[in-house]
């Protein structure tokens, strides 16, 4: 399970440096259509945010210390997906819409 983990999270971390990136080319260019973080809607950063937990979650589980079975690591993983989506739409509610 821990390659699973490592290729969401690594899937995960390439999305948000390219949400980043295109976002600040967008900014910087003043070419609204690049914009990533806008495109994607609050539904598709709950799904980044889901996947960035997910393997985020999965790794910690899995390289505790605790020496958790791969069930429990599956769970962990899933509640930390769960929990930074939820994370994500809250953050998502609060930001000044402009």
């Amino acid at each position: 399970m821990i390659a699973v983990y490592s290729v969401v999270l690594g899937v995960g971390i390439m999305a948000l440096v390219g949400v980043i990136i295109l976002s600040g080319l967008s900014s910087g260019t003043g070419r609204p259509g690049l914009d990533l973080n806008h495109r994607l809607g609050v539904r598709g950063r709950m799904s980044l945010g889901g996947f960035l937990g997910f393997g985020m979650g999965g790794m910690a589980a899995e390289f505790s210390p605790l020496d958790f079975t791969w069930q429990i690591a599956l769970v962990v993983a899933v509640l930390a997906a769960v929990a930074s989506s939820a994370w994500v739409w809250y953050l998502a509610s609060k930001a000044p819409t402009g």
